[in-house]
């Protein structure tokens, strides 16, 4: 008896996209991100991020929308008054985002919907220290298409650990940005073999084929 052999089934990391098993993660479009008075002078982020990444993100966010794919989104935010819920790093980093805060808000530009996961998380990788791995594997998701600040942090974390845990995993190059285009090129470069890796534009027309055919 004769099958496919392991390395034919999995030949590529660009896998038919199914509506229902897809998310679109926008991590930390919050506006302590956005504050520019909160951070050390970044002019290279916050042009790149009001030029084109966040319109970018919110292009994917309202074509998910319309085909009923999952929208979820991370901010940083303490659990607990004092912070001293946070992990070390964010401890030392001295990220202090007090729990309901308008800093913890995500921005209005890419507000969420009435039914949208917003989940609150103080590490790099939210699936260290968020239930958010319990909660898309109950609602279906195997393919992560991840958007949002910053690349050679947060995004990087989150896509290899995702890879490491399972899921088909999907950057974005031009709906995420880091401190400089150096730093967000090196980590595009660094991680792309972890992912399946698209534009904002390659990755709607991957949607709209696939879904309109299904």
């Amino acid at each position: 008896m004769t099958g496919p052999r392991p390395n034919d089934i999995f030949a590529s990391r660009i896998a038919p996209l199914k509506r229902e098993r897809l998310a679109v993660l926008v991590i930390d479009a919050q506006n302590w991100v956005m504050d520019e008075k909160k951070h050390q002078p970044r002019p290279e982020f916050y042009a790149d991020a009001k030029s084109f990444v966040i319109p970018n993100i919110a292009r994917l966010i309202a074509h998910g929308r319309r085909h009923g794919v999952e929208i979820i989104y991370t901010v940083m935010e303490n659990l607990t008054e004092d912070g001293r819920d946070r992990g070390l790093d964010y401890k030392l980093s001295n990220f202090f985002i007090a729990r309901g805060s308008r800093d913890a808000r995500v921005i209005d530009a890419l507000a969420p919907g009435r039914d949208e996961l917003v989940i609150s998380k103080t590490s790099s990788s939210l699936f260290n220290s968020t239930n958010f791995e319990y909660v898309i594997r109950n609602i279906g998701i195997d393919t992560i298409a991840v958007t949002g600040f910053l690349t050679d942090q947060c995004i990087d974390h989150t896509i290899r650990d995702g890879a490491d845990r399972g899921f088909h995993m999907i950057s974005v190059s031009d709906a995420c940005a880091s401190d400089t285009r150096m730093r967000h090129q090196a980590a595009l470069n660094a991680f792309k073999g972890y992912c399946r890796n698209e534009t904002t534009a390659t990755l709607i027309a991957a949607m709209e084929k696939e879904f309109s055919a299904a």
